[in-house]
């Protein structure tokens, strides 16, 4: 008799809730989990946001060091230990250009699907000949290791597996789905129990964020334009959600500014749907993006964006909604924008929800193309 459910192993960096994780999740709830379960390879100690609701789902999370802490040979080891004692169908890697490892890991383990799945369009190691032949080197190892090649979007699968595999159609593009739902079905009181919840004035004008306090997502940048938009008008008020190793800085940095009582940071939050229709902005100045899942959960929000032209169009959702803006520009431009998106008119739920699923955006959608990955009927 054939075994129920396929459990299908995915390799990540950890199960915060950065843009990759979401969308697993967002996938994970979603689907038929009597027919398909999730199981997850991280490389943090520390337990992450997701990482109890995994298991009451039934999932599993196993923890190893990562490929930077004990070296190729260490960490194939460690994979291998996994894979061999359990009977995954698959193994479905997110760590870009390391994917390679747990492929190999997953050939050696005699598991036949090995997917690589590219989330993001940057290699932070430089430009130099060394660091160029090392990505070229690790490339190489994916193309060796793995069965199947897929991309949140163009950009990102170019990056990663360049432009010939994907014109020669052998890159899917898993598009990163979310759960209209969870916007369209909120109450009309939101705002006010937002401004009721931080203490906002009633007169606030809400600049709201969603990311990980690293560099890629440019918080110093958004101090920046909020600084310059205070000293017009100070009912100005950023709302930044999220954790990482840049939060006190950023914090130390708005201080200097002078615009510390202009700021909150929220952490890590539940309730984002809730809050993103209260912001009257969303900015989103990422230095890069693979593609930038927060700004499709903004525009099903009903938010106006003002996003760096580093992330790719296709989050725009033709809602009128969106303006991209090149990081090179001053902030007189950025936050000339800014004032313009206050004045957008907002969609109502209909037009969101239908925009949305017709572009292949809406997670119902989108589970039946992971489903297809995975060879599950």
């Amino acid at each position: 008799m054939e075994k129920w459910p396929k459990r299908i192993l995915h390799i990540v960096s950890s199960m915060e809730r950065g843009g990759a994780e979401t969308l697993i999740m967002n996938i994970y709830r979603n689907l038929d989990r009597s027919k398909v379960q999730f199981d997850f390879i991280s490389h943090s100690n520390k337990q992450g946001d997701f990482e109890e609701e995994i298991m009451k789902l039934g999932g599993r999370v196993f923890k190893i060091p990562s490929l930077g802490q004990i070296g190729p040979y260490s960490y194939i080891k460690e994979l291998v230990k996994i894979m061999s004692a359990n009977s995954f169908i698959a193994v479905h890697s997110h760590t870009d250009f390391q994917s390679g490892f747990p492929a190999l890991a997953a050939k050696i383990s005699g598991i036949r699907k090995r997917i690589c799945h590219s989330h993001s369009t940057n290699w932070h190691k430089g430009d130099r000949y060394s660091e160029k032949l090392m990505l070229k080197i690790l490339k190489s190892i994916i193309r060796f290791s793995a069965t199947h090649y897929c991309s949140c979007s163009k950009e990102a699968a170019e990056f990663l597996f360049g432009e010939n595999m994907l014109n020669d159609g052998k890159v899917s593009i898993l598009k990163n789905g979310i759960d209209v739902t969870k916007f369209s079905s909120l109450k009309t009181n939101f705002k006010k129990s937002v401004f009721d919840e931080l203490r906002l004035p009633g007169n606030a004008r809400v600049l709201g964020h969603v990311g990980r306090f690293s560099d890629s997502k440019n918080h110093i940048f958004i101090l920046k334009i909020l600084k310059k938009l205070v000293e017009e008008d100070n009912c100005f008020v950023a709302l930044l959600i999220g954790e990482g190793p840049l939060k006190e800085s950023i914090e130390k940095e708005a201080q200097r500014l002078g615009i510390l009582k202009n700021i909150r940071l929220l952490g890590v939050r539940e309730d984002i749907p809730r809050l993103m229709k209260a912001f009257d902005v969303f900015l989103f100045p990422s230095q890069f993006e693979g593609f930038g899942i927060v700004a499709l959960e903004a525009q099903c929000a009903g938010t106006p964006c003002v996003i760096s032209n580093t992330v790719p169009k296709t989050t725009d959702m033709g809602l009128g909604l969106t303006s991209y803006v090149s990081l090179d520009k001053g902030l007189d431009i950025w936050c000339s924008e800014v004032k313009k998106a206050l004045n957008k008119e907002r969609p109502d739920n209909r037009l969101i929800n239908e925009e949305i699923s017709k572009r292949g955006y809406n997670i119902q959608d989108n589970v039946n193309d992971w489903i297809y990955l995975y060879g599950v009927s």
